[in-house]
């Protein structure tokens, strides 16, 4: 890593030149947008910072009208560079007048190979921009096209936990599909923009998190997709040649910047009236609350971690959640200001629940990706009580299985509904993506433990699982003596009340030891019934209360 405030840059010459794109090109893109979407999509383009009068009025010239692409008729320009120049030669070189970016479109039919298949399945919402570029979306991932070879790909995660969670498995599934067709990905932990929070889909400011939590919470999301990425090349190899995946923190471009340089260089590429214009920014402005400096400048830092990345590894397409759009757009607009390059934004859909709030740790409902807060049994719970009408299309965007393998999952499902096929095997495919075959070993025999009362599966369960397994339950660890009765075991566990109370819950059959009824307050423990193997027992109190008894010097 470099340390230099701006790696790869260099200072104006008197001889660089500037050439600006031509009037003529600006909205060529827009018209063909207008005419075939007409003015409900302008408020769209409007809604994403396009101005209005390209939005609204497209403009025609000769060369749009004889179809030319919005570069066909630009000079080449300069190779990409920082140039330490006013403000106003900034915008006469780099930021043409009236210029904008091509709004976002659904994804074509039309488009082909990973693309068309990732739209098909769903997991591909939107392209941006799908046309009126040198190099269209379609053909940089068409390896039948001429020097069309593995492109890099990326998307940002902010660590605002110490742990990804079920909001996140669609980006990373976009991700590892790129990887399974030969591209390279990127996982960008957001070491440093989260120290500001990302406004997008918010009502409110995020709690602002110090330095350390901020750098703990990155190493642990860094662990969380380095896991992710090892149990995808161990369970789910297909025998391809796949990319690499990467994981980076932008902590690691910023720590070296100076504030003022850095508004010096890049902020005289951005425009007020731009930024302002994005939906995500508009609501934060009309709420109570308003918007922070801070939150505001968000988009910016995202911008130029997608122009690092496109300039350190060659990285032409940022994939994120729909509610990003407006922060793929500003990255798109800086890189193209700057180089006169095209890059690319992709969204993938948000995951959501049953009434339809975005499943995360603001909205107060995640699931987490990490062991130690949400076990490997109830991720896969989490997944098993889908409903019938989302459980298709969960298989379809969190695992690979092929469609027409979908399709039959369904139709058995129609004849057998009672056997929750579609349910289990989602549940069992990203668990095991998630935790690895271990977890979903451990899942299913969770899941035996408790729902099939199977002594069985107790036996060899470690101590770590039945914890995760019982959650709320008291643990113990408990000496065996000699003579050791039910009722010193309740007791000593603290399980029943002292007296004649804590006598009657036992005669009365409100305590069971692995499963088992009890009803004799005097009887023996025996090793092999009442003591499990692995030298635990299960101890239930009514209905609901669990406590775990780990038994020492067996």
């Amino acid at each position: 890593m470099e340390t230099t405030s701006y790696v790869g840059f260099r200072k104006r010459s008197p001889g660089d030149s500037h050439p600006i794109l031509p009037r003529c090109c600006e909205a060529i893109n827009i018209r063909d947008l207008w005419r075939r979407r007409g003015p409900t999509w302008s408020a769209k383009l409007l809604g994403e910072g396009v101005p209005r009068h390209l939005a609204t009025r497209p403009r025609a010239c000769a060369e749009g009208r004889q179809g030319r692409s919005r570069h066909a008729c630009a000079p080449k320009m300069a190779a990409p560079m920082w140039r330490s120049v006013s403000r106003r030669r900034w915008s006469a070189a780099l930021f043409p007048l009236g210029f904008s970016p091509p709004a976002p479109r659904e994804a074509h039919s039309g488009a082909r190979g990973l693309l068309a298949v990732q739209k098909e399945r769903g997991l591909f919402k939107e392209f941006f921009p799908e046309r009126g570029t040198k190099v269209e979306l379609p053909e940089l991932f068409d390896r039948r096209s001429a020097g069309s070879g593995p492109q890099t790909i990326y998307c940002g995660f902010d660590p605002t936990a110490d742990s990804l969670h079920v909001g996140h498995l669609l980006a990373l599934q976009g991700l590892f599909h790129f990887q399974r067709a030969g591209h390279n990905v990127i996982a960008l932990v957001g070491g440093a923009t989260a120290r500001l929070g990302d406004p997008s889909g918010r009502t409110k400011e995020r709690e602002a998190l110090d330095a350390e939590s901020v750098g703990n919470n990155a190493r642990g999301l860094r662990r969380g997709l380095e896991a992710l990425a090892a149990h995808h090349c161990q369970h789910f190899a297909d025998g391809r040649a796949w990319g690499s995946f990467t994981v980076l923190n932008n902590a690691d471009w910023y720590r070296e910047q100076q504030l003022v340089d850095f508004l010096a260089a890049a902020g005289g590429l951005f425009r007020m009236g731009t930024l302002l214009s994005r939906q995500s920014v508009q609501t934060r402005l009309r709420s109570p609350e308003g918007m922070s400096l801070a939150e505001f400048f968000y988009q910016v830092l995202q911008a130029y971690d997608f122009y690092y990345l496109f300039q350190r590894y060659g990285c032409r397409v940022q994939l994120g959640g729909s509610d990003q759009l407006g922060n793929i757009t500003s990255g798109y607009e800086f890189i193209h200001k700057l180089t006169g390059e095209d890059v690319f934004g992709i969204t993938v859909p948000l995951i959501t629940s049953t009434t339809g709030a975005k499943l995360g740790k603001s909205a107060g409902n995640a699931v987490w990706l990490n062991r130690e807060k949400t076990s490997p049994f109830e991720l896969y719970q989490f997944f098993v009580r889908q409903q019938d009408d989302t459980v298709e299309r969960y298989l379809k965007l969190l695992t690979f299985l092929p469609l027409p393998e979908i399709e039959h999952l369904m139709q058995l499902h129609v004849k057998e509904p009672e056997k929750r096929g579609p349910q289990k095997r989602l549940a069992a495919e990203v668990t095991k993506l998630v935790h690895g075959q271990e977890g979903l070993d451990s899942a299913k025999r969770c899941t035996r433990a408790l729902y099939h009362s199977s002594v069985d599966a107790l036996e060899v369960m470690s101590d770590q699982e039945l914890k995760e397994l019982f959650r709320e339950a008291s643990f113990s660890e408990l000496v065996l003596d000699p003579g050791t009765s039910v009722l010193d075991t309740c007791r000593k566990a603290k399980a029943i009340p002292d007296g004649p109370r804590g006598y009657r819950m036992i005669t009365e059959g409100g305590v069971s030891i692995n499963h088992r009824p009890v009803t004799n307050p005097d009887s023996v423990l025996v090793v092999g019934q009442h003591i499990l193997k692995n030298g635990l027992s299960l101890l239930k109190i009514g209905k609901r209360n669990f406590y775990i008894i780990k038994w020492l010097q067996l």
